[in-house]
């Protein structure tokens, strides 16, 4: 009898206490909260990249390399993790804009951040380049395609953007307000260009205006503007080497999220930041630290993302070997405003 009372005693005690949940290591906890990954391609340089999905595949382009006759590069996935560059038949590396309109200079074009959307049966890629009539600063432009990898081609042989005075313009993107059936573009007046010295040219006060500008543009064609451009962040000074760039916005909620980088690209400054607003046209309030910064899980300098219209699936460069901004992917979280990665 004592044995048998012993024996159900064992028996309730296991029953009545709790199974013991398995604990997540840190490691483990920080593969589960940390997203991104990289460097893709095996490391090749494919700086300020911009994402389009279109069918089963994702595409994304970026600035062109240095000393590559390549103006505009490309590269697809089909699964968001591995990428490769696109080729053409005859084994060279895709060129998405292999002509460039006569507004460029085309002895040193230095053509950067492309963005790329979508509407109906067409796509349109906008373009920075260097402007033919002051070699010093960049505009920026817009060509077309009826295949997403191209050859696009130029709407224009003249600029769609370029305020040569404030120094001009770089880093189109394209953002369009299901909300209000509303298109803009967002672009960074180019200050650097006419800036005081100093980290990529106005790190040194008094620092020039490097505003991030929201243009409205027709809904069914994308380059047709529409009013004038008004500002919605601008360099704050010192704090950000007198730099904000590579824009990039999408729509959470009741809250936009405006993406930038700040700082000098070329320095372990530059950032993966964000800014948040209840109307398109601001305030935006930034956040309170980087969504990225150099040591965020080993990354050095990341920055000149683009962030996929469902505000998920998000591309931007770090630096690798050398000089080399290799590409990396990240799938973020926005909460009430509070992006998490």
């Amino acid at each position: 009898m004592a044995l048998l009372a012993l024996w159900a005693f064992f028996i309730q005690l296991c029953i009545s206490s709790p199974i013991p949940r398995p604990e997540i290591s840190l490691v483990e906890w920080s593969k589960v909260k940390r997203s991104e990954s990289g460097s893709l391609m095996g490391g090749v340089n494919f700086p300020d990249p911009c994402i389009v999905q279109y069918g089963s595949y994702w595409y994304a382009f970026a600035t062109r390399t240095v000393g590559s006759g390549i103006h505009i590069q490309v590269a697809q996935s089909s699964d968001f993790d591995s990428w490769s560059l696109v080729y053409d038949d005859d084994g060279s590396q895709k060129d998405a804009l292999p002509d460039l309109p006569p507004w460029v200079d085309s002895s040193s074009p230095n053509t950067w951040a492309p963005d790329v959307i979508q509407i109906d049966g067409q796509f349109v890629m906008y373009f920075s380049a260097t402007s033919s009539s002051d070699s010093s600063k960049h505009c920026i432009g817009a060509a077309t395609a009826t295949s997403v990898t191209g050859p696009y081609t130029p709407i224009s042989s003249s600029a769609l953007i370029c305020p040569l005075s404030q120094g001009g313009a770089i880093d189109a993107s394209g953002y369009y307000d299901q909300a209000t059936g509303n298109r803009y573009i967002t672009y960074k007046i180019d200050g650097n260009s006419i800036g005081y010295g100093g980290a990529c040219g106005n790190d040194v006060a008094p620092y020039v205006s490097t505003a991030i500008q929201l243009q409205q543009v027709s809904a069914s064609d994308g380059v047709t503007l529409q009013g004038n451009a008004s500002e919605i962040l601008d360099n704050v000074g010192a704090s950000d080497q007198g730099i904000v760039e590579a824009p990039s916005l999408v729509k959470s909620g009741s809250y936009y999220i405006l993406f930038f980088s700040s700082g000098c690209f070329t320095q372990s400054t530059y950032t993966v930041n964000y800014a948040t607003a209840t109307s398109v046209t601001g305030p935006y309030t930034r956040a309170a630290s980087p969504l990225f910064s150099t040591g965020t899980d080993g990354l050095t300098a990341p920055g000149g993302m683009d962030v996929f219209s469902d505000g998920e699936h998000m591309l931007f460069h770090a630096k690798a070997a050398g000089s080399v901004r290799a590409l990396y992917n990240a799938v973020v979280r926005i909460d009430g405003g509070v992006v998490t990665a």
